[in-house]
């Protein structure tokens, strides 16, 4: 029997904690802020460190490539407890250029990286219906699967290099983001034109406008529920990955600078910890109208 470690009990990563424990794994986890391990039903220990003995995979998923650093190689990383054989599963949403360096130094160990971001928010990860864009070693993969379809309905192998998993989560956050830009602007249009908005939502969601960001952060902009499924301050952060990634391949992403604009003007504004259906206020204060209020 495999034996588990998880690392990073955020928003995320609490909830899929939760899934493998309610599936009846035995877990060894840590996190940065001890209380997050309270009620999880698991063997909390002192440090990254200390997973690595107690697992023969470790999941980790924390916000950006400087914490998947630390926790896997700092002077406390896991990576210091695993053994020749082990398989590191990274659920954060980092740099691919950073995993393809940090997948080479856990080979020097005999440890399998394999890079593996998640989406579809913090319901998906309550509800066990992430999709995992998974790169790296196919074989590894399968060790991990069973565990990830704990909290995941979607599990694609994209690729053998380290990184590629990276990758088409940047994909994925240029459809995310853009699609949030779609539904703020249509329903800004609507509000404008005195439609009802939930009429009007009812009425193109199951059409070809429909998306998910329609459906799950459309009702939420128009009871001005800001709360995050994902906040804007990680979504600026992934973005900043995608525009990164972009310069390197040489790709050209109008679209998704433009959102980052929108959503830095919002941190200005202190908004970064609200969720990322808030991009809708930058185009309120373009207006000078509410959603709801016209």
């Amino acid at each position: 029997m495999e034996r588990l470690g998880y690392i990073g009990l955020g928003i995320m990563g609490r909830a899929m904690a939760a899934n493998l424990v309610a599936a009846g794994h035995a877990l060894t986890v840590w996190n940065r802020t001890p209380s997050k391990t309270e009620g999880l039903n698991a063997n909390a220990v002192d440090s990254p460190q200390d997973v690595g003995p107690e697992s023969d995979i470790v999941f980790v998923c924390v916000s950006d490539t400087p914490d998947v650093e630390e926790v896997v190689f700092g002077d406390f990383g896991v990576i210091h407890g695993m053994t020749s054989g082990d398989v590191l599963v990274d659920h954060s949403t980092i740099s691919p250029v950073a995993t393809a360096g940090f997948a080479a130094q856990a080979a020097e160990l005999g440890v399998e990286w394999v890079d593996a971001p998640v989406s579809g928010g913090s319901e998906g990860a309550e509800r066990g219906t992430l999709a995992v864009m998974a790169g790296g070693d196919a074989a590894a993969l399968e060790r991990a699967r069973p565990f990830m379809e704990t909290y995941s309905t979607s599990i694609v192998h994209v690729g053998e290099e380290p990184g590629s998993g990276q990758m088409v989560k940047a994909v994925n956050q240029i459809l995310v983001v853009l699609n949030q830009l779609a539904a703020s602007e249509a329903l800004m249009l609507a509000d404008a034109a005195g439609l009802d908005l939930k009429t009007t939502l009812a009425a193109v969601e199951g059409g070809a406008a429909g998306s998910w960001m329609l459906s799950n952060r459309g009702p939420q902009m128009i009871e001005r529920d800001w709360r995050p499924g994902f906040t804007i301050d990680l979504q600026q952060k992934d973005l900043r990955l995608v525009l990164e990634a972009a310069d390197e391949v040489g790709a050209t992403l109008p679209g998704t600078a433009l959102v980052f604009q929108l959503y830095r003007s919002l941190q200005a504004r202190g908004l970064g910890p609200e969720g990322n259906h808030a991009l809708v206020k930058a185009l309120e204060n373009l207006t000078g109208n509410e959603l709801g209020n016209s």
